[in-house]
């Protein structure tokens, strides 16, 4: 396959599968497998697959920022909670097989469906700034682990902890995600390059996708609402659990 076609690909791919993981979560799903079918190994593909999602939450935080949503401080916060874990998800991800851990996440995907169909009570004025306590520190290093181990999904637990502990609505809730996955997926890449797991052509040319995606998600996120939001979630996630548990 020529360099060119190989650009191709990888730019339409990211570009769906980032405007996926800005809405709701799952792209990787898509990236993973179309870096592996271009000949890299799958520690290698998922190492590569971390350089465009840098790469397309920059492009959805400033987005979000042009349509007025941001809340740096917040932000900040709750990414640094997840820090920890993400260094210690990268590491075990280069070191261990994952196929166990994919068939638990598929339960826990369609355990997500079921929470997000549920009506969830929301106060009427949240505080401007998240008080941390257990459940929100613990649920961040968790969520840390697994985006630095695996990447594939980790926006559906972002959501879930956004929008059922801290009660946001689904916009507020992917202004935050991208943010938080932007700060934690720094530390997890730089792993992969110390252990030689990145490829920089593939990596760059689908990060040139992931960009644009990132950036168009973003604005109809804003634009369309939470019903959008919830549509593209409720899919994806269902689409990643069948493929997760091997029903097809």
């Amino acid at each position: 396959m020529s360099d060119i076609l190989s650009v191709l690909i990888l730019f339409f791919v990211g570009a769906i599968a980032a405007f996926i993981n800005v809405n709701a979560g799952g792209g990787s799903s898509l990236t993973l497998p179309a870096l592996i079918f271009l000949g890299l190994d799958a520690s290698v593909a998922n190492g590569t697959n971390r350089v465009a999602i840098i790469f397309q939450n920059v492009s959805a935080v400033y987005s979000f920022k042009q349509e007025k949503y941001y809340e740096l401080k917040n932000s900040i916060m709750l990414s640094a909670l997840s820090l920890p874990g993400a260094i210690a998800g990268a590491i075990f991800a280069v070191n261990i097989s994952n196929d166990a851990f994919e068939k638990v996440l598929g339960v826990i995907m369609i355990l997500l469906i079921i929470t997000m169909i549920i009506p969830q009570k929301r106060e009427k004025k949240i505080s401007d700034d998240f008080k941390v306590n257990w459940k929100l520190f613990l649920s961040m290093i968790v969520i840390g682990f697994y985006g630095g181990f695996l990447q594939v999904g980790v926006g559906f637990i972002i959501m879930a902890l956004l929008h059922n502990v801290l009660k946001l609505d689904l916009i507020r809730v992917n202004m935050h995600k991208v943010f938080i996955v932007f700060v934690f997926t720094i530390p997890a890449l730089l792993v992969f390059i110390l252990t030689n797991n990145v490829n920089w052509f593939y990596g760059l040319s689908l990060s040139a996708g992931n960009a644009f995606g990132g950036w168009w998600g973003a604005k109809l996120s804003v634009k369309k609402g939470e019903k959008l939001i919830k549509a593209v979630l409720i899919v994806s996630i269902f689409i990643m659990a069948l493929k997760l548990l091997n029903i097809f």
